[in-house]
Formats: C-alpha cells, sequence, structure tokens
C-alpha cells in the first residue's frame, strides 16, 4: 500500500534472496496483524509460501530514537523445518541501562539463539509464555496475523499457596487503603491550588 512501506521492504528482501539464502529484519509491531491496504493478503502469501523462519516480539526501548517496541522477522527460502514457524515472546528480556534505554543482555541473547538451534534441530520443546514452534495450518487458523503473544500463550504462575478466599480479601483490603489513601491525595493537591489562587 501505498501509505505503509513495511511490506515492499520485505517483498524486495526476499526477491533478491538466493535459493537457500535467509535474512533478518526489523519491523515495526503493526507488521505482524495489520489488514489494510492488502497487507494481511501479501502476509499471507509469504506464510503459505513458507517463508518465515522466525518471528520475536522485542521489549521497548531498545533504540534511543524511538521507545515502540519492534519485532524481528527471520525469513528463510529453504527452512530445515518446512511448513513450521518459531515464535518467540521476548517482551520481558532485556535489562534497563538507564531511564530510557534496555539492553538485551548475553544471556538474553544465548537463549534465544539457543531456542533458534533447537527448533532448526527439530529438538525445541514449546515453553509457556516464551516459545512455540507452530505449523503454517496452525497459523492459518489465526487468520496469518504472527503477534508472537498469540502462539507461546501466557506463562504458568507458580502457585503461591495462599488459598483464593484469602488472597481475594487481602488484595481488596489493599485496594481499598489505596483508594482512601489517593482521597486524602487529591484533597491535599486541591487545597494546594487553592492556596496559590487555582481551583479544580
Amino acid at each position: 500500500p501505498a501509505g505503509n512501506a513495511n511490506f515492499a521492504w520485505l517483498q524486495h528482501m526476499i526477491y533478491h534472496l538466493a535459493p537457500n539464502g535467509k535474512i533478518g529484519m526489523v519491523l515495526a509491531n503493526g507488521s505482524l496483524s495489520s489488514q489494510s491496504g492488502g497487507e494481511g493478503e501479501i502476509r499471507k502469501k509469504i506464510v503459505k509460501d513458507d517463508l518465515v523462519e522466525g518471528i520475536i516480539a522485542m521489549p521497548t526501548q531498545l533504540f534511543y530514537t524511538t521507545q515502540i517496541p519492534v519485532s524481528l522477522w527471520f525469513i528463510s527460502r529453504n527452512k530445515k523445518q518446512k511448513g513450521k514457524t518459531l515464535f518467540i515472546d521476548a517482551r520481558k528480556m532485556g535489562t534497563m541501562v538507564n531511564r530510557r534505554l534496555r539492553e538485551m543482555t548475553v544471556d538474553d541473547i544465548a537463549k534465544i539463539a539457543a531456542t533458534f538451534q533447537a527448533f532448526d534441530d527439530g529438538t525445541l520443546e514449546d515453553m509457556k509464555g516464551f516459545c512455540a514452534a507452530v505449523t503454517t495450518e496452525g497459523i492459518a487458523k489465526q487468520d496469518y496475523i504472527l503477534t508472537p503473544g498469540r502462539y507461546v500463550g501466557i506463562e504458568e504462575q507458580e502457585d503461591d499457596g495462599e488459598p483464593f478466599e484469602e488472597k481475594m480479601a487481602r488484595l481488596t483490603d489493599e485496594l481499598s487503603e489505596m483508594f482512601k489513601r489517593s482521597h486524602e491525595l487529591e484533597g491535599e493537591i486541591r487545597k494546594r491550588l487553592r492556596a496559590i489562587g487555582y481551583e479544580l
């Protein structure tokens, strides 16, 4: 489509791939699910041609110039795992090096690389909330949307042993206390604003 070059760029790179060529691309997350201007149809054909080897959803704040999250697309003309695509949800990975910038650690990168290697070797076990190997048929059921979260699911939470009723009573009390405190703070702010001649 005229208004967005994501898929023009992606198709241009695919066109130039050698018969056994691979590419890695960084694209805005919108490219994973957009339907406007025929983008959904282009993505569907790329998936059906068995070119998408893997998609990694990255965390926010990896760049100095923008805080938006991106995804890594790995495209291959000759995938080792035919008819399958690896999805990795790495949104919780990385370490904040300052208030504005996050970096992927050596361990983070090693974990992602090892996951890809296991996928290529056919030894990967899906890990809830992190990775999943999905068939093209499985992707078709999701209307060819490539957002990793749809496929990897939600990480299972460890049971802390606190009975549900007790936990809800405790959390409700905590929330009530927070509401009370917020009203006190609101009153304090209004009072201070009035003192300098402003009214909310």
